[in-house]
């Protein structure tokens, strides 16, 4: 059995999935298309362990994810090498557009989320995967990923209310704007 493109073990048609999984672990698009790389060839090794009517998104994804994690425990300074320069890489915006002011904040706190809630939130809300299927791709029990995705869910909600990210000049506080509500107190 081979990796090519043909049912049920169709990896090319999944790239797209776990590429936007390992960037969303990395945070790198040159270390999520290595990650991507290593995972492929591990679950070429593995291909012999896939079951036939198992769904080879999540398994796809759930190899990355171990992958991921064997390569963090690997390169542990790497990783804060990594981090510090992506902290770099993100000056602030000015709001040319209130939509793109948003998606940047709201991209940054999902970037900022633990790595276990971003996982459980990106495996869930993004790639569409059933509780089941996340906590299994994320090796944890079901009840685990539901409490990840609860946190992270919460933490996103705080920046819609002001409470997470203010940044302050002295003069003007600068948070999330709700589009189409006010900034103001609620009447």
């Amino acid at each position: 059995m081979t990796l090519q493109s043909s049912a049920p073990f169709d990896v090319l048609g999944q790239l797209t999935a776990l590429r936007r999984y390992a960037r969303s672990l990395t945070r790198s698009d040159a270390d999520a298309e290595d990650l991507v790389h290593d995972a492929l060839v591990r679950a070429y090794e593995k291909r012999a362990s896939f079951q036939s009517g198992r769904n080879l998104r999540a398994w796809l994804l759930s190899i990355l994810h171990n992958v991921f994690i064997d390569g963090r425990r690997a390169r542990q300074a790497e990783t804060q090498r990594i981090a510090q320069a992506a902290e770099l890489q993100e000056p602030f915006l000015a709001p040319v557009q209130d939509h793109q002011l948003r998606l940047a904040q709201v991209r940054r706190a999902f970037m900022d989320l633990p790595e276990e809630q971003r996982a459980a939130l990106h495996l869930v809300s993004i790639e569409g995967l059933t509780f089941a299927e996340a906590a299994s791709a994320l090796d944890i029990p079901t009840g685990t990923l539901m409490s990840r995705l609860a946190r992270a869910r919460a933490t996103l909600r705080e920046i819609e209310y002001g409470t997470v990210g203010e940044i302050s000049d002295g003069k003007t506080s600068h948070r999330l704007k709700i589009v189409g509500g006010s900034d103001g107190p609620s009447r």
